[in-house]
């Protein structure tokens, strides 16, 4: 899946005005379409971006403005460490 058809599988939950996943790595889309059945359970999550910044994976949804202050960090910072060990996993078998 690439990240075209991921973003369009989900388009549902992508915030209006935002590009969604960003990161062109097969195992990462296939790692965050596992994922995503669980997340859009939750009544009203949206997710905005899926990229990666100055080396680092960044995940943003609307956990937090939803009232899961506590949750939010735990899972995008989870799904975020996840994504970056995939990512450098990757990278260094293509070294």
């Amino acid at each position: 899946m690439t990240t075209a058809q991921f973003n369009e599988k989900y388009k549902e939950y992508l915030e209006e005005g935002h590009y969604g996943l960003d990161i062109r790595e097969e195992k990462v889309t296939k790692y965050l379409d596992s994922i995503f059945p669980e997340l859009i359970k939750i009544e009203g999550f949206k997710y905005m971006q899926i990229k990666l910044k100055f080396g680092s994976t960044r995940f943003y949804t609307n956990l937090y403005a939803l009232g899961f202050e506590k949750l939010n960090r735990i899972i995008e910072g989870g799904i975020e460490s996840k994504i970056n060990e995939i990512y450098e996993s990757s990278i260094n078998k293509n070294k």
